[in-house]
């Protein structure tokens, strides 16, 4: 499985381009507006020369379908490993199976993102059909958000996406780092990580009873910081 990075700000992004296991990189509007950008073509060219040629994905905002058209022919030109993120459906509830069917005929690679039910993955991956490379994102993390398990609805995800030539599966919006093992354990092809997150990897194995010790002794260290007396 590979692992994505996740984020919008340059100096974790130019600090994670060095980790040759981290073999791509996301990013999306709210991400960047979070992290102050306000010149988005500047900020993701800046992204395109500290990554390198890893894949990138780069989100459309436009509402319409035509815009969506417009601004992913716009994002693919700024280089050859750009993927276009196409929400799967736009701000009216509608699908944009179109778009990305429009988008894939013309060569451009693109990643449909919000995906949560297995009929909006079956409507994707049907839309990228003789794509050259295109990834379809399940936010099993926000599915988990409402009370229900994602693994269900990855395992299927997994069955529809697989049975289309060039098309990835990813897990997004990862909750915990126990995230990393189920989405390996499916089988699925990709999950992204924050770099809060990327830095809980070496805790996989950790012994159990370490990890106690570690946990009493921060309590204890941090207790005589603040001068706590009773």
């Amino acid at each position: 499985m590979e692992i994505y990075a996740d984020g919008a700000d340059l100096e974790n992004i130019a600090l994670l381009s060095a980790i040759p296991e981290i073999s791509g990189f996301t990013t999306n509007p709210t991400l960047m507006r979070n992290s102050g950008v306000s010149d988005y073509e500047a900020f993701a060219r800046k992204v395109i020369q500290i990554t390198g040629t890893r894949p990138i994905s780069f989100e459309v905002f436009a509402e319409d379908h035509i815009g969506m058209i417009r601004q992913a022919r716009n994002i693919s030109s700024w280089a050859p490993n750009v993927f276009v993120k196409v929400p799967v459906i736009d701000t009216w509830g509608q699908s944009t199976s179109p778009v990305v069917k429009h988008l894939t005929a013309e060569g451009i690679q693109v990643n449909v993102t919000a995906v949560m039910t297995v009929s909006q993955v079956e409507q994707a991956t049907a839309a990228l059909e003789g794509t050259r490379g295109a990834v379809v994102s399940v936010f099993a993390g926000r599915i988990a958000d409402t009370g229900r398990d994602p693994i269900p609805i990855m395992a299927s995800a997994l069955d529809v996406t697989s049975a289309q030539r060039n098309v990835s599966l990813l897990w997004a919006s990862p909750r915990e780092i126990l995230n990393v093992r189920q989405a390996d354990d499916l089988g699925v092809d990709i999950i992204t990580l924050s770099h809060e997150m990327l830095g809980k990897l070496s805790l996989f194995g950790k012994p159990l009873e370490q990890y106690s010790l570690e946990t009493v002794r921060m309590f204890h260290r941090d207790a005589q910081a603040a001068g706590f007396t009773l």
